[in-house]
């Protein structure tokens, strides 16, 4: 290797992590799209939809609208929409928070549990065959890279 190689000039850099974040752009937008069009396909749901099930699947005991909202960065009116239609479909339900009349908590329905579960375990298989091509090496060095790509984000962000 060369030391041009070894050493690139900071612009040089700069244009190599412009071109890494537009790859990581397009190889997200291509997974993302496929398991949507997968999901739309095989359980005519979508992935905001599927979203808001495995943000309540992993809390049984419930969630506040603005809970969903922040965990999934989203729009209040969007999570209420679809939890409205969830609630309608007897996948969910809104129960009242103990000691606070105004507040409601949504919750999987034990029906609402088993269709999440059936498209969590779809939706780990597609996962697991568009990923495919990455052997537990590849896995395991890009999964430490980007998390020392998200490590130095919180630092620049203070």
């Amino acid at each position: 290797m060369s030391a041009a190689q070894q050493n690139p000039a900071p612009e040089a850099l700069s244009k190599a992590r412009l071109r890494l974040w537009l790859r990581l752009l397009k190889a997200s937008g291509e997974v993302e799209g496929e398991l949507r069009r997968r999901l739309r396909a095989e359980f005519e749901t979508t992935l905001p939809r599927f979203d808001v099930m495995a943000a309540l699947a992993r809390t049984p005991e419930g969630l506040r609208m603005s809970e969903i909202s922040e965990r999934l960065r989203v729009s209040n009116g969007n999570i209420t929409g679809i939890v409205d239609r969830l609630v309608q479909e007897g996948l969910a339900l809104r129960v009242a928070v103990p000691g606070d009349r105004r507040a409601m908590v949504a919750r999987l329905t034990p029906k609402g549990q088993e269709v999440f579960a059936e498209q969590a375990r779809a939706h780990e298989g597609w996962i697991d065959a568009l990923l495919g091509g990455l052997d537990a090496e590849a896995l395991a060095e890009m999964t430490r890279h980007l998390d020392q790509m998200s490590t130095h984000i919180e630092k620049e962000r203070g």
